[in-house]
This record gives structure tokens, sequence and C-alpha cells, in this order.
């Protein structure tokens, strides 16, 4: 028990460091340094969150490790904003693309990882069971966040005008906000179908210590 418990501080020791030197390498320089702010923001608000909630409300290494893949999509997309980061652009080049599409991915995660945080809260912290019921509820909470997530890039266009068009990333593509919430709940139900029977095998192995 004491090694394992050893095992996840080094674990989580170690999600936390590759965090922060990622995101100290983020803020040298960024393209947009407002941009950068509310790119990161997430980021900001989850750590403090995280860190003191290891020991009272530990989660499964499962999602640890999705939260820190997101924070890792965000702060890269903060220090070059959405349009301009390099593999992206690659990808635009190599395949003919019309726009970068990192922000595609963004998005794609915006609903992959909320839905496994969703699904942990909710069997943690209630009485729903694994089944359609909760497939459906956590499903619809991922959707909801991003709708949210549009309302927000919403007020920002309203409070900065022109200078959040980094920071919107619609590249003129008058159905980014759509593709946005659709590539969210693709995400929400793809995590939901590939990843529901190993994170049951860590909420089992974590409910019992």
């Amino acid at each position: 028990m004491a090694k394992e418990a050893d095992s996840n501080a080094r674990f989580l020791v170690l999600l936390l460091t590759a965090t922060l030197i990622i995101l100290l390498w983020s803020n040298i320089a960024p393209k947009d340094r407002t941009t950068w702010f509310m790119e990161v923001l997430p980021v900001l608000i989850a750590l403090p969150i995280l860190t003191y909630t290891w020991q009272s409300f530990p989660l499964t290494r499962l999602l640890y490790l999705l939260i820190f893949f997101h924070g890792l999509i965000l702060m890269v997309g903060g220090h070059y904003t959405y349009a301009d980061v390099p593999v992206g652009i690659w990808f635009q080049e190599a395949f003919d693309l019309e726009r970068n599409h990192y922000d595609r991915l963004g998005h794609f995660a915006q609903g992959f990882v909320p839905a496994i945080l969703a699904r942990e809260i909710l069997l943690r912290k209630t009485t729903l069971l694994p089944g359609k019921m909760l497939f459906f509820i956590v499903a619809s909470i991922s959707l909801a966040i991003s709708a949210f997530y549009e309302l927000i890039e919403w007020w920002a266009a309203l409070q900065y005008g022109g200078k959040a068009d980094a920071f919107l990333s619609t590249q003129g593509d008058i159905w980014d906000t759509q593709w946005d919430m659709f590539l969210a709940l693709v995400g929400a139900i793809t995590a939901l179908s590939l990843l529901s029977n190993i994170h049951d095998r860590q909420l089992e192995n974590l409910e019992s210590k």
C-alpha cells in the first residue's frame, strides 16, 4: 500500500513538474499576451484545485493524465495562438487544408477530457451506475461545457473586439461555433466508448484503498 502511494505521488509530481515547465515555456514571449492568458486560464485554475485536492479527493491516474494532455494542448495553443501552431500548419500544408485545424483538436479534447471528469464525479458522488443513462448525462454535460465556452468566446469578442480574433480562432469559418460544439460532442462520445472499461477498473482500485 505504501509503495503504491509513493508511486502515485511520484506520478503526480512528474505531471505537475512537466505542466509547470511547459507553462513557463508557454509564457516566454507568446505571440499575443492577452490570447495566451485567455487560453491558459483553465490551466491556471485547475492547477491549484488539483494540487489542493490530490489527497482529500484523489482522481484516477487516467483522469490526471487526460487533464495533463488537455492542458498541454491549451498551453501550446496559447503560446502560438491556435491558427499559428506549427504542427497544425504542417498538416495544413501537407494535406492541402483550408485552415489550421489545431483548434479542432482542442475542441475535441474539450469534450473528451471533461467527459471522463464528469463520469468520475458522478460515479463517486451520486447513485448513478455505469450504463446508458450515465452515458447520456455525461455526453450532455460535455456538450453543455462546450456551449458555455462558446459563450465565453462571444463575451470575449464583445469585450475585446478584433483583439479577440486569435482567441476565437474562427479563421474565416462562419460555422466555427457549430464545428466546435460538434467536435466536443464527438470527443465525449469517443472517450466514453473507448475508456469506460479502464476507467471503471481504476475507480474500483481507487475505492478499494
